[in-house]
């Protein structure tokens, strides 16, 4: 397994995600997978919808990792665009559900859950219990659990520098360390405390992730933490974050090419995170990718997104 030393910690994974969720996710995860035949591999369903067990009036988060971008797409702009500045990113409506989909390939999904990435948000995410919805076999399913047990260890390896050695042992500690750092690596619209309440959602998965990691020795918590150590930490931390906040623009960009009513989702997450109260004008809808590139200062500036 890319990445990992023992099996503990795939197990933990693969029984995580296998758990049942609501028949109309699994419904929508194949429409999603439909979408891209030629190259759909696995579907992943993740996010607040799959915290808070709510479905209506929500967008659903899904992740398709497919085998290769030419083969997922009809049009070459989209497999060039998906390569350069992964993922793309396209809604969804479904039998009155709504969603959303990020697209990755295998490679780039394997490479972005591990600790080589140069970006936070992939491994962010599936370091959080996450659903396998759709596989098109056994050895895409394998091969997404494998790429998944990466994501909690990449995670923890860079929180446990930040907390004290009282709470090296202590998964809630970490987790919601390695968290709150993470929103300062992209462009979130996030309440204070948003860390604390995704742990507060599955505290058992995440003690059970934190304990795989420490038996299959991919995370060391025993292990002394040098001052010289804390300084690399802290630089890498700081390049995560300046490349991932050029990576949100650049992404808020690209959508605006890729997602139909891009700048209106991008309002209402941003107004049912930050409790902001934006409203789109049809000047903005006209104009996304301008309408992005001015509102995403005014919301730093008023702290609305960090």
């Amino acid at each position: 397994m890319t990445g990992l030393a023992g099996k503990v910690l795939p197990r933990t994974v693969t029984a995580e995600m296998t758990q049942p969720v609501d028949p109309k996710v699994t419904e929508m995860a194949a429409a999603v997978a439909a979408r891209h035949p030629q190259a759909a591999r696995s579907v992943l369903f993740y996010g607040s919808c799959l915290r808070e067990k709510q479905l209506d009036g929500l967008m659903l988060d899904f992740y398709l990792i497919v085998s290769d971008y030419e083969a997922a797409y009809d049009k070459s702009w989209l497999a060039r665009a998906n390569r350069l500045i992964p993922p793309n990113v396209f809604p969804m409506e479904y039998k009155g559900l709504s969603a959303k989909y990020a697209v990755l390939s295998e490679d780039d999904f394997t490479r972005l859950c591990g600790p080589e990435a140069d970006n936070v948000s992939v491994w962010a995410r599936f370091a959080q219990p996450s659903r396998l919805v759709w596989a098109a076999d056994d050895a895409a399913r394998e091969k997404t659990a494998q790429a998944v047990a990466q994501a909690a260890p990449t995670l923890l390896n860079l929180a446990l520098p930040l907390v004290g050695a009282q709470d090296r042992h202590n998964s809630r500690a970490l987790f919601e360390a390695g968290f709150a750092m993470t929103y300062g690596a992209e462009l979130r619209a996030e309440r204070k405390g948003r860390n604390a309440s995704i742990v507060d959602s599955a505290p058992e998965a995440y003690q059970a992730l934190f304990n795989a990691a420490v038996a299959d020795e991919v995370v060391r918590p025993a292990a002394p933490v040098s001052e010289a150590q804390r300084t690399d930490n802290a630089r890498r931390w700081r390049l995560l974050q300046r490349r991932g906040k050029r990576l949100s623009v650049a992404r808020l960009a690209k959508a605006s090419f890729t997602f139909a009513g891009g700048i209106d989702y991008l309002a209402w997450k941003i107004n049912r995170h930050a409790g902001t109260q934006i409203e789109i004008t049809p000047w903005q809808r006209r104009h996304p990718l301008l309408a992005a590139v001015t509102l995403v200062p005014k919301l730093m500036r008023s702290k609305a997104v960090r």
